[in-house]
């Protein structure tokens, strides 16, 4: 549980960090497809008897170097990464089929288990946090800028496609630390719905991603003491906390919006209001 404690928090502080931009960046996609793209990647380390991590990582690492490279428009961008992601799902199956001892890291990877994190992922956990931290504390002004407005920005000759490519090997490491604890198929529930739920409550970037933080560290340590409670797999109740905590938001924010009229012109004013005629 202490592990659990510790691995979940550094996780959710990641997620965090890197949620605001996969949302702004229209990357959801992506995301979703590089904890897939990381299945070959565990289920081939097993049959070479290393880390099941190892393999995962590198073939997430590997699949985002594809796709930032090979997907500058957006439209280019989901095409590469279907066809990667359909790719790697086949790999992942045929690796599943020859190794007998694969069952266990395939449910590992599908849906995670915060229970089962060791010493040495904590110090992975940390060190994938520090360099996280350290990148998009370098290259946050520009990568935001090419976030919001990529034709501008290059225009302005910011490096978009560069800091596309740094995004997504930033993105794979996310994804690398995330799958370890909610799983590939639960996955959104850490870096996309509370980055969600930030930008829902605040357009300032950095308020934003310190909330989304907040979220997931909260949906965290209320799935896991109630895991221990009701003795319930933590990541269903990781996930629950934090897509709640969006719903919530999220009808606050539709309610607030039917009540507020939208701003009209009297009909009389608009009917009598002068208008010029060009003259010679």
């Amino acid at each position: 549980m202490q592990n659990a404690l510790i691995g979940g928090t550094v996780v959710a502080l990641a997620s965090g960090l890197m949620g605001y931009f996969i949302v702004v960046r229209r990357n959801a996609f992506a995301c979703h497809a590089l904890a897939h793209i990381g299945l070959p990647g565990a289920t081939g380390a097993v049959l070479l008897g290393v880390p099941p991590v190892l393999g995962l990582g590198a073939f997430c690492v590997g699949g985002a170097l594809v796709i930032g490279a090979m997907g500058k428009r957006m439209a280019d961008r989901d095409v590469v990464t279907g066809t990667v992601l359909a790719f790697a799902t086949g790999l992942g199956l045929f690796f599943s089929s020859l190794a007998t001892k694969s069952s266990s890291t395939m449910t590992n990877v599908l849906f995670g288990n915060l229970l089962a994190i060791t010493g040495d992922q904590l110090v992975g956990f940390t060190v994938l946090f520090a360099i996280l931290t350290l990148c998009v504390g370098l290259v946050f002004r520009p990568l935001l800028y090419g976030s919001v407005n990529a034709p501008v920005a290059e225009a302005k000759g910011v490096p978009v496609r560069a800091l596309s490519v740094v995004f997504m090997v930033l993105l794979a490491l996310a994804v690398t630390m995330a799958v370890q604890a909610v799983g590939t198929l639960l996955l959104s529930a850490l870096l996309i719905t509370p980055a969600a739920t930030g930008i829902m409550l605040t357009p300032r970037p950095s308020r934003a991603m310190a909330i989304a933080a907040a979220i997931s560290v909260i949906s965290v340590w209320v799935g896991l003491g109630a895991s221990a409670m009701f003795n319930v797999p933590p990541s269903f109740l990781v996930v629950t906390v934090a897509c709640g905590i969006w719903l919530t938001v999220w009808s606050v924010d539709r309610s607030r919006q039917s009540r507020s009229p939208a701003p009209t012109i009297p009909v009389g004013q608009a009917m009598t209001a002068p208008t010029r005629c060009p003259t010679r």
